[in-house]
């Protein structure tokens, strides 16, 4: 039987809903030009606009117009701005957006900071969209390296979540990921008074749930939060109500990643644990331990990673860190060497240069050996650490850029590949350290040099 409603008791058709319009692009926010929307928050808005004076596309983070001046978003919204403007020129890594300037207009004070083109990591979080393990291990590393460079300037991030996290991608390869958003930072240098329980829910740690003192191991927990949810597809604690989810962090254990996704390492699963441990001496104690484990798991054989993925950055970070020509670079310094360098594998026998050869190029090994031959006797192995073909790059003038021996390769090896265009491309503090480290280099070569000639019996 069918039923139906007498028609008095019928609805009324509801009148059609429409949406108020969307504000109109603003031309201009100071002297930049405007080209998109790119971004909005409840508060806040984002634009990609360009800067006549760089000529580069930059991002504004502009207070949303309209926000009452007396109201309690309006002194949350100060606080934020503060606290980020605050960091004007202050922060240079390759891992962390640069804010490039803050202007504090009356009506809806914006900030002026580096334009990311990828978007963010929310879009690899879904079921649907996942990052293969090893980009994942790839992209926790250089947070880690990016949060760690924040925590030695006395800062803790406190919003460590995937819409914080920029990232270049080369078609659907995440090759950068970059730190943004400071509005919550709690910084250590600071004088004034500071907000406390900010952040993200899904990701907070119990003590910054508690507004406890913090330290690194908060942005840890976080930042292992995020790698969860890039994993399986969904944050380690997931509720419809706030309550439910707070419950969670303080009492919940989140579900084993390897009963989320397949082929999840043990050794994966484990870090992340204990990351998210409740306690936060269970955590990694520092910034650097964390990197190290991310980085080990990078050379993780059993780890299958995709054609484009053969070296990871993290492995190249961790190796030049090891090698005394780079002992005196920063991270910064080395993050650059690992992205300019053209990196470059021999197999036995292969040769470098051969007698006769003219060019610029030199080469720093990085691991494995070389041997050089003069007239076909070898005169000297040379090692991980050390270069070769530098005199050609340093040479002065062209008859000095031919090379006088044969160097061979002696064991599997791989090398650093530098021409002086490659190398210009480098900051200049880091230029600097590469003249510095020649010249260790030439130093201990006079050195064996002076040895030879007055001990020629301990020489081959």
């Amino acid at each position: 039987m069918r039923l139906t409603l007498p028609a008095m008791s019928q609805p009324r058709p509801a009148a059609p809903h429409t949406l108020p319009p969307e504000p109109a692009l603003p031309s201009h926010i100071g002297k930049y030009r405007i080209k998109a929307k790119i971004g909005e928050g409840a508060t806040s808005e984002v634009f990609l606009a360009h800067d006549p004076f760089s000529g580069a596309d930059v991002a504004i983070k502009r207070v949303r117009p309209g926000v009452l001046p007396n109201s309690r978003e309006s002194h949350f919204q100060r606080r934020f701005f503060a606290a980020e403007a605050a960091l004007v020129g202050r922060l240079h890594h390759p891992g962390v957006v640069q804010i490039l300037d803050a202007v504090a207009d009356v009506d809806a004070p914006y900030l002026v900071m580096e334009y990311v083109s990828g978007g963010t990591l929310r879009r690899f979080c879904r079921a649907d969209g996942l990052l293969p393990l090893s980009q994942i291990i790839e992209i926790g590393f250089k947070c880690a390296m990016a949060l760690g460079y924040c925590y030695r300037q006395g800062l803790i991030h406190r919003d460590v979540k995937p819409a914080n996290l920029l990232v270049e991608l080369d078609g659907e390869q995440v090759t950068q990921v970059k730190v943004t958003d400071f509005g919550s930072v709690f910084n250590q240098t600071a004088e004034h008074t500071q907000i406390y329980r900010v952040g993200s829910l899904a990701y907070m740690s119990p003590e910054q749930l508690d507004g406890d003192v913090l330290d690194a191991r908060a942005d840890i927990y976080s930042l292992a939060g995020v790698l969860y949810h890039l994993v399986a597809g969904r944050p380690p604690f997931d509720a419809q109500q706030q309550q439910a989810i707070m419950h969670q962090i303080y009492h919940g254990q989140a579900p084993s990643l390897a009963t989320l996704r397949e082929g999840v390492p043990e050794a994966l699963q484990a870090l992340i644990e204990r990351c998210l441990a409740k306690d936060r001496e269970q955590r990694p104690a520092s910034w650097e331990e964390f990197a190290q484990a991310l980085s080990a798991l990078s050379a993780d054989k059993a780890l299958a990673r995709g054609p484009l993925q053969e070296v990871l950055d993290s492995e190249r970070f961790t190796l030049l860190r090891s090698l005394d020509f780079f002992a005196g670079f920063g991270d910064v310094e080395l993050w650059e060497v690992v992205r300019r360098a053209k990196w470059q594998r021999h197999t036995y026998g292969q040769a470098l240069f051969r007698k006769g050869d003219e060019g610029n190029t030199f080469h720093i090994v990085t691991q494995g050996q070389v041997e050089v031959y003069r007239e076909g006797k070898l005169v000297a192995q040379i090692s991980a650490g050390s270069s070769v073909g530098e005199m050609a790059y340093l040479a002065p003038n062209p008859e000095l850029r031919v090379h006088t021996v044969d160097i061979l390769v002696s064991q599997q090896a791989t090398t650093l590949a530098f021409t002086p265009d490659t190398l210009a491309q480098l900051s200049l503090p880091t230029r600097h350290l590469f003249d510095k480290a020649f010249i260790g280099v030439l130093v201990r070569r006079l050195h064996s040099a002076h040895e030879a000639l007055a001990h020629p019996r301990r020489v081959l």
